[in-house]
């Protein structure tokens, strides 16, 4: 009877192995679901598999395409159902694979673009997922090597005038809508930063219309913005409070955000300048991506700090200060983790003389003198690498100075520091700040 069952056994086993249904030894990547995110500079095509891929990827040309080839792989989703307008993928289609058990798929290309193909691991609502970033890229054509070196970009300023359209924000005792105070001090941010070599500024709200908190932060890191400014008018209760204060991102919401994106990994890849390091770096790895992540946070808060300082020793000088260093608090529009961001109260709207302050011309010039003040001399001293400022220096005019002696003493032609400068002509006065272009 023993010997019966154990022939049995084996049969059974044998059956099991022949067929390939023991778990673990034989299974498919299912490919679930495919999801298309197109926009002007990047489409991302996101497979949703039932286990952790196993693949190859590889591009050719004439036509444009890119080859990916999944080992063990069934394609459950339809192809056909799939509907985008992406300027960089015409479509996805199936081909004959290389070998049996091998799934081969081509993303056939609108014009060349530079790929990322990158594995995410189970987290929240999604399972084992194969990721792949097709990027605009150059015609390709060679570029004659230059002896001066590359010109840097300027640095971004994004303005957020806070609220606006069916959020007024805070009413004054006279019926002044914050989001009508606000938004003209912003404007006059925007040109003051304009002016200013080197510097660009992008407004997240330009007239009276909402935007929603989350969306602020957002729009700018599409702009690639180096530091978000949200300007605000404070209220209280009673008319008694004023004066103008400064706030910076919470360490608790710090931390609370933080888990969010690492929550919602397909968008890590997003955050300025540790996005690429992430998914270039086993993005996969959630130890991994917590450590960029916390490194950039740190230094975004650090950064923060540091500005709201300088930023309270200015409005100080034009303005009573609510609070003399800069304040913490759990404010959506100070959340992103890879840029500074800072909230500036620029007043108690709800102080009768305040509000008519807040809505005098003269003072809006004046907090935005302030500001960007603030701004031109923190990336000054702290340029971004790439950034058109850390190729130059600047010189105070002196008595005796003209436009023809400096350039002969930085050994720079006189057209480069009237262009850095936007100069029309070559009068220049003592005591001006003079930009000097590292040429």
């Amino acid at each position: 009877m023993r010997r019966n069952w154990g022939h049995r056994l084996l049969a059974f086993w044998g059956l099991t192995l022949c067929l390939g249904i023991i778990p673990g030894l034989a299974r498919a990547t299912d490919i679930d679901t495919i999801r298309i995110w197109p926009d002007s500079n990047r489409t991302r095509v996101v497979f949703d598999l039932s286990t952790a891929p196993s693949y190859d990827s590889f591009r050719l040309d004439s036509p444009e395409r890119l080859v990916l080839d999944l080992k063990g792989g069934r394609l459950n989703a339809k192809l056909s159902d799939l509907k985008f307008d992406s300027p960089q993928l015409k479509r996805i289609r199936s081909s004959q694979p290389p070998k049996a058990g091998t799934l081969r798929l081509v993303l056939d290309l609108k014009q060349p673009a530079s790929h990322k193909v990158f594995k995410l691991g189970p987290k929240g609502n999604y399972g084992h997922r194969l990721v792949i970033d097709l990027m605009a890229a150059s015609s390709g054509k060679p570029v004659a090597k230059s002896s001066q070196p590359k010109p840097g970009r300027k640095v971004v300023i994004a303005i957020d005038a806070g609220h606006g359209g069916k959020d007024p924000g805070s009413i004054g005792p006279s019926g002044t809508y914050e989001k009508n105070v606000v938004l003209p001090i912003a404007r006059k941010l925007r040109d003051k930063i304009n002016a200013a070599p080197g510097f660009e500024a992008i407004m997240v709200r330009s007239g009276d219309y909402f935007v929603s908190l989350d969306r602020r932060s957002e729009l700018a890191r599409e702009k690639r913005a180096d530091l978000l400014l949200s300007i605000h008018a404070d209220a209280f209760t009673s008319p008694q409070p004023k004066g103008a204060s400064v706030w910076v991102l919470s360490k608790r919401r710090a931390n609370s955000e933080m888990g969010r994106w690492l929550e919602k990994d397909d968008k890590l890849s997003e955050l300025r300048g540790i996005g690429e390091v992430i998914s270039a770096s086993g993005s996969d790895d959630p130890h991994l991506q917590r450590t960029f992540l916390d490194l950039a946070r740190e230094n975004s808060m650090v950064e923060s700090q540091a500005i709201a300082e300088q930023m309270l020793r200015r409005i100080g000088k034009i303005t009573k200060l609510h609070k003399q260093a800069p304040q913490h608090a759990s404010l959506a529009v100070l959340k992103s983790p890879d840029f500074p961001s800072l909230l500036i109260e620029t007043g108690f709207i709800s102080n009768p003389s305040e509000e008519k302050k807040l809505r005098s011309s003269a003072y809006q010039n004046k907090m935005a003198d302030a500001i960007v003040q603030t701004v031109k001399a923190y990336f000054t001293d702290n340029p971004p690498r790439d950034a058109l400022l850390a190729q130059t220096r600047t010189h105070k005019v002196k008595s005796g100075d003209s436009l023809s002696r400096i350039a002969q003493k930085y050994r720079v032609s006189v057209a480069a520091i009237r262009s850095a400068n936007r100069l029309t002509s070559d009068t220049i006065q003592v005591g001006q700040t003079l930009t000097i272009p590292r040429l």
